[in-house]
């Protein structure tokens, strides 16, 4: 691992990093576990991927059609062929891996943190003290913003978190920043929020701004 850690730079390391995931994930859709969930622990999920099925199922659907249409076009080229094949299962398999990612990685409520996730792209986990705020907010757009961090879900984000301090996110490639805003989509944004509200309610009050709608 040190070796390879020398020999690939980080954007390379996290897009191999990215890939295992996702083939990782579809591996626990078909065996209906969830990543991040412990068992006994007082963790409540909450899904992200509903909005985005459609796409997904759709743009497999795609694959599959290129894929049969290239097996056709190359049947005389054999050497070509096998290699398109190849080719063209990764990329289906990659397609649906992906939207497993977002299936088996879901929010994840716990008693002292929330856990907001996109996929396998991204996981950045916010003590609930840092918390100061939620909001239902539906956003279809998302200006690029310093301290914010939007998490959208076929471009769509849901719900709003203000948070007391900043906490370190890391980017798909492994750029770090600090936020103080998060964006994120749920599929019941209300049923997270009041949860989330529910948890932030049991915390000690030391100082801890209140987290109600702005």
């Amino acid at each position: 691992m040190n070796r390879l850690t020398t020999l690939l730079p980080t954007p390379a390391r996290r897009l191999v990093g990215h890939e295992l995931r996702v083939l990782v994930s579809l591996a626990m859709w078909v065996t209906r576990r969830r990543h991040g969930m412990r068992d006994g622990a007082g963790d409540l999920a909450f899904g992200h991927a509903r909005g985005q099925a459609a796409i997904m199922y759709g743009l497999t659907f795609v694959c599959v059609v290129e894929a049969f249409g290239m097996a056709v076009l190359l049947r005389n080229w054999p050497t070509a062929h096998a290699v398109m094949l190849v080719i063209d299962i990764y990329s289906v398999t990659l397609m649906l891996g992906i939207h497993a990612a977002s299936v088996t990685r879901p929010h994840v409520l716990s008693p002292d943190a929330l856990r907001v996730r996109q996929g396998a792209h991204h996981d950045l986990r916010i003590p609930l003290a840092r918390i100061a705020a939620v909001r239902a907010e539906r956003l279809f757009t998302h200006e690029p913003a310093d301290g914010v961090l939007d998490l959208p879900v076929a471009s769509t984000t849901s719900l709003t978190l203000e948070l007391a301090g900043p906490v370190t996110a890391v980017g798909f490639l492994g750029k770090r920043r600090e936020v103080t805003t998060v964006r994120l989509h749920a599929d019941e944004p209300d049923q997270l929020i009041a949860a989330l509200r529910e948890r932030l309610a049991a915390l000690p009050d030391l100082g801890r701004p209140h987290a109600g709608a702005n």
